[in-house]
């Protein structure tokens, strides 16, 4: 069992700087929107002060900061971030580890707390530094994704394709795609249909049981978006729900699917939930399937028996943890045990139903206290000796 000493969270174990290589695509010359707003309900108490996109990852490495390594990579130099839930540690993280990727004032953080009605309703009132950002396109990126992308090839096969949207998409297998957009293409890459987390997903043309699912990544243009966002009779909440669906009913809208990466097979996780999460980290213990955007010792966050631990947590060689998250800050007593009574588990801490163990400080505090205060209520009172003139 790994010895993880005391990081404040978000501080790096190592050098800040990840060596960050552009890509041979020509760096794109469009407005960026970065949508990181996402309360993330179902990363429980994870997510109780602060934002999805600022959840820990790997070490040093936040989930926001995957896209934002995409775009530094992909010759970005301009990106408005709008912000909405909990957003305090994203507006400082930002800015200190990434503001001196872009040009001067190039990074742009907006806070929508109480504000925004949807993703589209984001872009609609963030519109004014979009239109001052210039180009033709204009690309919308989710901050709540893992993955490793080329937004320079995207913009490319959009150019190419002659559509006025292009959905950047991956497949996974149909009875997963309940979350997320579901669509299906024809040979060309044009969609034909769409739908926004249907119940009964469409299996893939020539491939049914699989789905064409959206990773939440889009090219816009400039014209077509701006109308879609303020000529619309009913306003555009949501892109999904929304946008989308009304560019699908154009023809107007086509597909870019994610290429494989280093692994052979194309790699993109979306992280809500506690087991996602940790199985996601996982995946980046021997062979990374993507690269982490700052580089972080496995030994720094790996605890061995599929159990991850987050900056600033410290867990003794006495602890025996399987298929764990330890939380941001906890200190875990020496011999404490997770994994072999589920009852015991679910006690104390949340655990999912696939057997994810989420420890937090506060968790461990109560269970400390219920100790305390059986063992003050079962232990016998001392026995008193009585003198001769008692």
């Amino acid at each position: 069992m790994s010895v993880l000493p005391p990081h404040p969270p978000g501080t790096p174990a190592m050098p800040l700087r990840a060596p960050m290589t552009p890509r041979a695509t020509p760096a794109p010359d469009m407005a960026t929107l970065l949508l990181a707003g996402g309360k993330g309900t179902r990363l429980h108490d994870l997510t109780a002060r602060d934002s999805k996109p600022a959840v820990p990852f790997a070490g040093s490495n936040r989930i926001i900061d995957f896209a934002m390594a995409n775009a530094v990579r992909s010759g970005l130099r301009r990106m408005l971030v709008a912000t909405q839930y909990a957003p305090r540690s994203l507006h400082h993280h930002l800015p200190t580890r990434w503001g001196d990727r872009f040009e001067p004032r190039g990074l742009q953080t907006r806070d929508g707390r109480d504000l925004y009605q949807g993703t589209a309703d984001a872009a609609r009132r963030c519109w004014a530094p979009i239109e001052a950002m210039g180009g033709d396109q204009v690309l919308i990126l989710a901050a709540d994704h893992v993955y490793d992308m080329d937004y320079g090839a995207l913009l490319a096969a959009h150019r190419a394709s002659g559509a006025a949207v292009t959905v950047a998409v991956d497949t996974v297998p149909r009875a997963e795609a309940t979350e997320f957009g579901v669509m299906q293409a024809d040979a060309t890459g044009r969609i034909l249909t769409f739908r926004e987390k249907p119940a009964d997903p469409a299996g893939m043309i020539g491939d049914p049981g699989r789905a064409m699912v959206s990773m939440g990544i889009y090219v816009f243009d400039r014209a077509f978006l701006r109308a879609a966002l303020f000529d619309r009779p009913a306003p555009a909440m949501d892109f999904g729900h929304d946008v989308i669906p009304d560019a699908v009913a154009q023809g107007q809208a086509a597909v870019w699917q994610l290429p494989a990466g280093p692994s052979g097979k194309a790699y993109w996780r979306d992280v809500g939930t506690l087991d996602a999460l940790r199985r996601a980290q996982l995946d980046f213990i021997e062979t990374p399937p993507a690269r982490l955007p700052f580089a972080c010792p496995v030994t720094d966050w790996y605890l061995g028996q599929g159990s991850i631990a987050m900056p600033g947590a410290v867990v003794p060689q006495g602890a025996r943890l399987t298929n764990s998250l330890v939380a941001p800050g906890t200190q875990v007593p020496a011999g404490l045990v997770t994994g072999d009574d589920p009852d015991e588990d679910a006690r104390w801490f949340t655990r999912t139903d696939a057997g994810t163990v989420l420890i937090t400080q506060a968790m461990l505090d109560r269970r400390a206290a219920h100790a305390h205060i059986r063992r003050s209520v079962t232990s016998p009172a001392p026995f008193k000796r009585r003198g001769l003139h008692a």
